[in-house]
């Protein structure tokens, strides 16, 4: 286990140097598929994103991998978050529990941007027709326990972007890990996502008819040739979180989670938060605060509450609400609904 521990530590490192090291720019707006960046998960948002050490709901497909292996429950969630200028991203998570031989994930995170018209040089109100681009990714995932205290998760991802007639296809890969130290009930977790392939937009959008050398005469001016567009980067994230649950006044809980993020396209940040749940975890009550110590950044508080109805025979099912505040865009608001099975 310190082995392993040692190996994530240094493959993180290797990987991140450059996120790590001490920039005088921040690199925002340098890679490609942000919408990897968006969390999942309603209570997971409202917690601050705080969740790579909670992870035990269909989200930690996103958050953490490793977290699906103390699930003893298949789970089925479904997430929808509506943001800015007509912007919608959903979720769907389902985790297949099997026993000694671990557990598995599948996902699928779809973003939609709503119609746009389709403007020229010549047409620049329009000219009639509309198109719908997207982005996208779908996940299988595994994770096992190697210890009763120590778990070890990952997802392959197929990532997508569309516009128009165009595209960007990548694979992707996430690695986490959740340690129960032995250490007043603190849970430790790490996670590396999104380390995969460049991405780079290729589509008859960029096929064109181009004159070699128009100053010639008998020069052939209609020779097809494509843009060369640049590949990008995927926003490859290190996470590292801390977490410990309190229990008070007959099995009443309190959990408190702080979680430090290192991107390759911004500085470091912490995400803090915390969840106050009742009555054998029936009513769920979350806050907290996210890009902590980024001075650029837009985020911050985050609330929400989560309701389970325990069904003694076949099903549970839990209904999560977030609220998250922007600086300049307003608010943000997701809902869940979650089934155990």
């Amino acid at each position: 286990m310190r082995k392993i521990l040692m190996v994530l530590i240094v493959l993180a490192d290797v990987l991140l140097s450059g996120a790590a090291s001490a920039q005088q720019v921040s690199k925002t707006g340098t890679t490609a598929a942000k919408f990897l960046s968006i969390g999942v998960g309603a209570k997971a948002i409202s917690m601050g994103g705080a969740f790579g050490a909670v992870a035990n709901d269909a989200s930690a497909l996103y958050w953490n991998p490793s977290g699906i292996a103390y699930l003893d429950q298949f789970d089925a969630m479904f997430s929808y978050s509506g943001l800015f200028a007509g912007i919608n991203l959903s979720y769907l998570g389902l985790v297949i529990t099997a026993g000694n031989a671990g557990n598995f994930g599948l996902s699928a995170t779809a973003v939609t941007y709503g119609s746009m018209s389709v403007t020229t040089e010549s047409e620049p109100d329009g000219t009639g027709e509309t198109f719908s681009p997207g982005s996208y990714a779908f996940g299988v995932s595994y994770a096992r326990s190697i210890t009763e205290d120590f778990s070890v998760g990952g997802t392959v991802k197929l990532v997508t972007e569309n516009i128009y007639h165009s595209n960007a296809t990548g694979v992707a890969f996430d690695v986490g890990t959740i340690f129960k130290t032995p250490f007043y009930g603190i849970k430790f977790a790490s996670s590396i996502a999104n380390w995969g392939t460049k991405m780079q937009m290729t589509g008859t959008d960029l096929l064109i008819r181009y004159d070699v050398d128009p100053q010639r005469a008998g020069s052939n001016n209609t020779v097809d040739a494509n843009i060369a567009t640049d590949q990008f980067d995927l926003p490859l994230r290190l996470q590292i979180g801390v977490s410990r649950d309190f229990i008070f006044l007959d099995n009443q809980r309190l959990t408190l989670a702080v979680d430090g993020i290192v991107p390759n396209d911004n500085f470091e940040s912490v995400n803090v938060g915390g969840e106050l749940s009742f009555f054998d975890n029936m009513i769920s009550i979350r806050g907290g605060y996210k890009s902590l110590f980024l001075s650029s950044s837009q985020e911050g508080l985050t609330l929400g509450f989560g309701l389970k109805y325990k069904k003694a025979g076949f099903i549970d099912m839990g209904v999560d609400y977030s609220y998250q505040q922007f600086k300049y865009l307003g608010s943000v608001n997701s809902f869940d609904v979650d089934f155990k099975f």
